[in-house]
């Protein structure tokens, strides 16, 4: 069984999935060209070496649709030889596509991969695939579906935690992001996202909140009522 080693690791900055983040403007398949043309680029990576290019990707219509994987690996001038394949594991799409990449090298079946994930939540919505338990009363019942925030609601009531509790929570991860970033923890692996005039979009993520407090948090609606 081979070995398997990670020679670079970049993302883009994390927008807002609203309609008004700082990436609403940008397809996922430019975000996703932006970060294959950095590995490219960092690495001077001949591209016809690169087996294949692996994407997860949960919302896989419109924009998102038709292979995403391999459109983008064209668009940012990978040699045509390179595949690629879109996978759907939901919130685990991008950890999957790298552990299908690192499963096809050990396997020998693959030499080299480029794997991630892509998903553009401000242009494409969650559930814009529709599916089965979301649009067939029967399957939902049958599999005994539970929507999101009613599981949610239903852990934490099993296991005993307050809405302080989790809003406690919530602030250290955002004391953590800030203080990674002020720490320059990202420098390396950020790759800004860059407008066709050369103007940067989007150079740091959107979503850290500096300040954040229990306080601050508990004036805040429930996201599912």
């Amino acid at each position: 069984m081979k070995t398997v080693y990670i020679y670079d690791a970049v993302r883009t900055p994390r927008g807002r999935g609203k309609a008004d983040g700082k990436l609403h403007t940008v397809r996922p398949v430019h975000l996703a060209k932006t970060v294959l043309e950095s590995i490219q680029q960092r690495n001077n990576l001949d591209t016809s070496l690169v087996n294949d290019v692996i994407l997860g990707c949960v919302t896989q219509v419109g924009e998102q649709g038709g292979c995403i994987a391999k459109s983008a690996a064209l668009y940012a001038g990978y040699a045509d030889t390179t595949s690629g394949f879109t996978l759907n594991r939901f919130c685990g799409s991008g950890l999957e596509a790298i552990n299908q990449g690192a499963s096809s090298i050990m396997s020998g079946y693959f030499d080299m991969i480029v794997a991630g994930g892509v998903e553009a939540m401000s242009r494409i919505p969650i559930g814009s695939d529709g599916g089965a338990w979301m649009i067939d009363p029967d399957v939902a019942t049958k599999t005994h579906f539970v929507p999101q925030g009613i599981s949610a609601d239903l852990i934490a009531t099993l296991g005993g935690y307050s809405r302080t509790d989790v809003d406690s929570f919530a602030v250290e991860s955002q004391k953590k992001a800030t203080l990674a970033w002020e720490e320059k923890r990202f420098q390396k692996s950020i790759i800004p996202v860059i407008d066709q005039n050369g103007m940067t979009i989007l150079d740091r993520d959107e979503h850290i909140r500096p300040g954040t407090t229990v306080e601050s948090l508990s004036g805040l609606k429930p996201s599912f009522l």
